[in-house]
């Protein structure tokens, strides 16, 4: 039989509206949209750092250095290439009258910006501040209730407001920012008195190439012509490394979830196939009759399966694409993506391709099945039940190789995928060995006298039956209720229980050296309750490290250790006598009071370990364009959870004490005491300082971390969907031997209600036996995920977990009572005849 002979009598056998095959394309359909809405959503978002990559980072490549400027051979450099444009970053507080704001001060030469464009409201396209003059985000407008033309005062000099900011162009390549931006002239900080030797600011100089040339080549050049000056150097190439890394795995977990989620709704294809080929047992007979081989029956279904699947694989990415405006909308500020559609064909063929070879996969066995079987042996299936088919397995997995492949090669990280995939595997083992275990123990148990309760075990193993099917339903179902419920409630917990409970109010930057008695004693005019803590704050790289004789250059490292973040750019560096508060020694000892001799640091543990560091190795830090060497006296654990000064390196007093640096500073005032008055008040004394009031910095991790849970609802909500499909597959595919057990049944005298007694009764024992499972197995999946994936802390709520349970309970429940109903309606004296 030809393949066109074949196509017309599947299509004229398949339902225009699916019958039978509905749950096939429910599950495509679910596994495909969200793969796609996946891969668009990020292609969307590579696509705009690509395409905007100088604008973003505001030139091609860019410097960034703390508490210094290029000096002039640095700058020399970049002249060389191109045109440059330099400024400084600095955090500063903007005063109108009475009132005053913590601000990022965004000081600009005439050459800003390079590439992109400075727009303000109502007035378009704007050069750079010149002299007095301040472009202000709407932001600080409100908060300090001014607008065009207004005046306010920085630092000592005093401004007038030129414009509003309705587009900075390098706004994503700036980072975090802890306050409003206001843009002025390059010379302003200098002028304004906030430059003084220890403050803490941050120079970036940019440069637009006047010819093409290979960006990865020119920071190489760079890093080695100025191995020491401790440059952090960017290119367009990499416009926002922490925004690529966060989509980078934001995406990897999502897709991984997405294809997990396909998988086990794979599991309710291969059930909606086994009954849909069952409901066709007659027509498969026919055929065979009137001449057409198990080859011809293995086309003729595979056409209808295949045409199913691609109906839900194209509706599913129809819907994908459909959604990345609406995805787009819910992450806006925090991922650059224009909220419109996008066609990713690489994305979509990916999704395509999982969703076909999946249906592939599961579907396989029962199609390879029904094309081995004799007419007569088809027409008495129900009592010369059909076997299985060995050369299915070759299909399965060929199909299952196809699949890992295709996840590893996409993957930028093969081994994490790798894992998934093999993590994946083992549970759908274990569940499998469950399934038998229940069988094995069921037979085992003595027979009740309740009839019903005795038909419910027997149910569970007696031969044919589908316990193996709906414990991986179930246990895939309830786990999918238990991750999302543990998920939520602990990115829930670490929004609203742990930060704001032990968060200073006030975080106060640059306060003199020399001035510290006068602030402590203007906080304590305000609050004499109030707790006031400072440390030294200095900035500087790590030049080296590693054995004294054999330190490692860190400008040589092609890529930065995992868990070796401290080693990239600029960190925070303090001295202190005593052990900071809330820290624990893991190893080695703490130098005494007035330490003197050698310089000495004390480095956090996990940073050590990464960086292959241990006591009595040797760091070189670069601050200040001077070099300090220091051996590592211990390693120790850090409160981080404590919102106050958490440093990864702290050294000894004389390494740094007579380095040029201020202080910085926390406050936490008496409870109901109110912040205006300290606010106003440290606004008028130091004027040369930065007050950063908490409250707002946690709103904006808090927005931050309710749009990952977003993320991350979204996608274990398709897994709990997909876990459902698969107990809607497992109903499906056994509907037709237990439609015919509830017709004995009936013959023999049992009424309805005992029937669905009976149902209840089956599905509440497996429930029961998996619920302890499904707990612990999507315990452990939400916790992989909040610790290692988020690097959240562990913070689920109970109570919630449980309830959420106990809903999945009742909710599986429903539908596997739903899902017999059907049985109940069926008529004896029609049913006996078919067999």
């Amino acid at each position: 039989m030809s393949w066109g002979t074949a196509w017309r009598i599947a299509r004229r056998d398949l339902n225009a509206r699916f019958k039978g095959l509905r749950l096939l394309l429910v599950c495509i359909f679910l596994g495909t949209a969200a793969l796609a809405a996946i891969g668009s959503l990020t292609a969307a978002i590579e696509r705009e750092l690509a395409a905007n990559g100088q604008a973003f980072l505001g030139g091609d490549v860019q410097i960034e250095l703390w508490q210094r400027s290029l000096n002039e051979e640095e700058r020399g450099a970049l002249e060389e290439l191109g045109t440059v444009s330099a400024g400084t970053r600095m955090q500063a507080m903007a005063r109108k009258d009475d009132v005053a704001a913590p601000i990022e001060l965004k000081a600009v030469d005439a050459a800003y910006p390079l590439y992109g464009t400075l727009m303000l409201e109502g007035r378009g396209e704007a050069p750079a501040p010149s002299g007095n003059e301040a472009y202000i985000a709407p932001g600080a407008a409100d908060r300090l209730d001014i607008g065009t033309g207004d005046s306010i005062a920085i630092g000592t000099e005093t401004l007038t407001v030129a414009g509003i900011i309705e587009d900075e162009p390098d706004r994503l390549g700036e980072g975090f920012q802890l306050g409003p931006t206001i843009i002025v002239a390059e010379d302003l900080p200098e002028r304004a008195g906030l430059l003084a030797p220890g403050a803490m600011y941050q120079s970036k100089t940019r440069v637009a190439l006047s010819t093409p040339r290979n960006l990865e080549e020119i920071e190489e050049d760079l890093e080695n012509r100025f191995p020491e000056a401790g440059f952090d150097i960017d290119t367009a190439q990499r416009a926002a490394p922490g925004t690529d890394r966060f989509v980078e795995r934001m995406s990897e977990f999502l897709t991984l979830v997405g294809l997990a989620a396909l998988v086990i709704a794979g599991i309710g294809i291969g059930g909606g196939v086994s009954s849909y080929l069952d409901a066709r047992r007659q027509s498969v007979a026919t055929l065979k009759i009137l001449g057409a081989t198990s080859k011809d029956i293995a086309r003729i279904y595979a056409l209808q399966i295949f045409a199913a699947a691609a109906v839900g694989s194209i509706a599913g990415l129809a819907v994908g694409v459909a959604v990345v405006p609406i995805l787009a909308q819910a992450l806006e500020g925090l991922l650059p993506v224009n909220a419109g559609f996008v066609l990713d064909p690489a994305a979509l063929l990916l999704a395509a391709a999982y969703g076909l070879l999946v249906a592939l996969v599961f579907a396989a066995p029962p199609l390879m099945r029904a094309r081995n079987f004799p007419a007569m042996a088809l027409m008495r299936a129900r009592v010369a039940p059909l076997v299985r088919d060995r050369a299915a397995i070759g299909v399965v997995l060929l199909g299952l190789s196809a699949i890992v492949g295709l996840a590893l090669i996409t993957s930028s990280r093969p081994m994490l995928a790798g894992g998934f995939l093999a993590g994946a595997a083992v549970v759908f083992g274990l569940l499998a060995l469950l399934g038998w275990a229940i069988r094995k123990t069921a037979a085992s148990l003595p027979r009740p006298k309740s009839p019903i309760a005795r038909a419910a075990i027997a149910n569970i193993h007696r031969p044919g039956s589908s316990t193996g099917a709906l414990v991986t339903a179930l246990g895939f179902g309830l786990a999918a209720f238990v991750l999302l419920a543990a998920i939520q409630s602990s990115i829930d917990g670490n929004i609203e229980k742990r930060v704001p409970e032990r968060a200073p109010d006030y975080f106060v930057l640059d306060v003199p050296r020399d001035r510290e008695g006068e602030f402590r004693d203007l906080v304590a005019e305000t609050d004499a309750g109030a707790q006031v803590t400072t440390v030294a704050a200095l900035r500087g790289s790590v030049l080296a490290f590693g054995p004294e004789g054999e330190l490692t250059r860190t400008a040589s490292l092609e890529e930065i250790p995992d868990g070796a973040w401290a080693l990239r750019g600029e960190r925070g560096l303090t001295y202190a006598d005593t052990l900071p508060e809330g820290d624990e020694l893991v190893d080695g000892e703490w130098w005494g009071p007035m330490h003197e001799g050698e310089y000495l640091v004390s480095v956090e543990d996990d940073f050590a370990s990464a960086a292959g560091l241990e006591v009595g190795d040797k760091l070189v830090f670069g601050v200040l364009g001077a070099e300090i060497e220091a051996r590592i006296a211990s390693t120790r654990t850090i409160d981080w959870e404590s919102m106050g000064f958490n440093y990864v390196f702290v050294l000894s007093p004389n390494a740094l004490r007579d380095t040029p640096h201020n202080l910085a500073a926390t406050i936490e005032l008496t409870e109901g005491t109110p912040t205006g008055p300290l606010l106003q008040a440290l606004v008028r004394n130091f004027q040369s300082t930065s007050v950063i009031e908490v409250g707002g910095v946690l709103q904006q991790a808090r927005t931050i971390i309710e749009q990952v849970g977003l993320a991350t609802l979204a996608a274990a909500s398709v897994a709990v969907l997909a876990g459902l499909a698969v107990l809607l597959g497992a109903i499906a595919a056994a509907r037709a031997s237990r439609t015919y057990d509830t017709v004995v049944l009936r013959v023999l005298g049992a009424d309805r209600g005992q029937v669905l007694k009976m149902q209840l009764a089956e599905y509440a024992l497996l429930a029961g036996s998996l619920a302890i499972v499904a707990l612990g197995l999507g315990t452990l999946t939400a916790w992989l995920v909040v610790t290692q994936l988020f690097e959240f802390d562990w913070l689920p709520d109970w109570m919630e977990v449980f309830t959420v349970l106990g809903l999945g309970l009742f909710v599986v429940l429903a539908f596997a009572i739903g899902g017999s109903l059907p049985l109940l309606r069926a008529k004896p004296a029609q049913a006996l005849r078919a067999l």
